[in-house]
């Protein structure tokens, strides 16, 4: 049964909490990151890059770029950026982005569901990166950011974030980027024991987006428990931050495809060879997405075409092998254009479904890429199914909304 407990959050002055949040540092290019630092005193990205107050430049992931990160917290905290609740409590978040509402309850999970397997994986992690954030999380002692997860929708976890909704927020701010962010301290004992009580009679949760953070939480905790023979369990590195929403909260979009360089391959050649697993319709339509399960859009030369894989083509019942993503690999990107590791090659590159086909459809117009691939989303039934059967889906397989911002609600290892 899962584990989802209170805590006690480092979070944002509620004056200074519209100019704390930040998207994670990927999100941001070198320009638009020195334009947020010089611009925004108070931005959590100066925690995260604190080379830029003393200019003193640092190694990334080095103990010595670390200890700057987790010195520069302390001074938000000790010059009152950052407040500290005083009991454990959940907090409610609801996010409105391009006439989307996500609702969902912030709140710590155990990394013993993790090592159990209550809490389901659907992605394979890359080692390397398990360790560069498990060092990150044993000198810094903070979870800025939480792991996105989804669960089996609640009747009563529902009643009791639609009263909590009729209240005044906490936060309630709309970023640049023109989504609204709002945030609920839930406190009341009855409705912390509640949310406990009903979060502990779910068999299973599921990671939506955050593979590496969870496994970097479960390596830390797995450390620290060698260390302390004595460990009770109720360490804080047993736990790690979380959002929770209900599986009708999550939106899956598309990761498509693009492909930069076709080699000697014309795309007439590569439109024969695609024909021999799939039925190629020409689209006439300036965008177009795929309509249905294993159909696949392509854009090349201008024009939009619908590849739909023929009969026998795929497996219905492989929960990975009948993955769109599986197919477009298996029988274009592999056998046609020589492109069999999609985390290494350098000529495929990847654009979220949100952007739309009109990025798809940009992206080749300019010159930045030869041909463009657009899939149907992922269904939350066939996460689960991989998840459920210890599989893993290919990588950028799917976009989840909503994305968090950091610095929002913040777990301390230091407890």
């Amino acid at each position: 049964m899962a584990t989802v407990i209170p805590f006690k959050a480092i979070r944002p002055e509620r004056d200074k909490v519209h100019l704390v949040a930040s998207r994670s540092v990927d999100g941001y290019n070198t320009s638009e990151l020195k334009d947020k630092l010089a611009g925004n005193p108070y931005s959590f990205l100066h925690v995260i890059n604190p080379d830029f107050e003393d200019g003193v430049k640092t190694k990334p992931g080095s103990r010595e770029r670390l200890y700057k990160i987790k010195k520069r917290f302390k001074s938000f905290i000790n010059e009152h950026v950052f407040l500290r609740d005083e009991k454990p409590c959940y907090y409610l978040y609801r996010q409105v982005k391009q006439g989307n509402t996500y609702i969902g309850i912030i709140g710590c999970t155990s990394i013993d569901d993790y090592i159990n397997g209550t809490i389901k994986i659907h992605e394979q992690t890359l080692t390397q990166r398990e360790e560069k954030l498990k060092d990150y999380l044993e000198v810094c002692e903070f979870n800025a950011e939480p792991v996105l997860f989804c669960y089996p929708n609640d009747s009563e976890i529902d009643a009791l974030c639609q009263n909590v909704l009729t209240y005044y927020p906490d936060y309630d701010f709309t970023t640049t980027d023109k989504v609204r962010h709002s945030v609920w301290v839930i406190n009341k004992s009855k409705s912390i024991k509640l949310l406990q009580e009903q979060f502990a009679k779910i068999p299973a949760i599921y990671i939506a987006d955050g593979h590496h953070r969870s496994a970097s939480s479960s390596l830390l905790g797995r450390l620290r428990r060698s260390q302390q023979k004595n460990y009770t369990g109720r360490e804080a590195y047993n736990y790690y931050l979380g959002v929770f929403f209900p599986e009708n909260q999550l939106r899956i979009y598309d990761y498509n495809r693009i492909v930069k360089d076709l080699g000697a391959i014309s795309i007439t050649r590569l439109l024969a060879q695609v024909k021999e697993n799939f039925v190629v319709t020409a689209i006439e339509a300036s965008v177009f997405k795929p309509r249905q399960k294993h159909e696949l859009s392509m854009y090349a030369e201008g024009r939009w075409y619908a590849l739909k894989a023929k009969e026998g083509v795929y497996k219905s019942d492989d929960p990975v092998g009948s993955l769109d993503a599986s197919i477009l690999t298996d029988y274009i990107l592999s056998p046609i254009l020589g492109i069999h590791d999609l985390k290494i090659d350098k000529r495929i590159g990847f654009i979220s479904g949100i952007k739309g086909p009109e990025a798809l459809k940009a992206t080749v117009d300019d010159g930045k890429a030869e041909v463009a691939f657009g899939l149907y989303p992922v269904t939350m039934e066939h996460l689960k199914w991989i998840a459920d059967t210890n599989n893993s889906m290919p990588p950028k397989s799917t976009w989840v909304e909503p994305k968090m911002r950091s610095g929002l609600l913040i777990y301390s290892l230091e407890d």
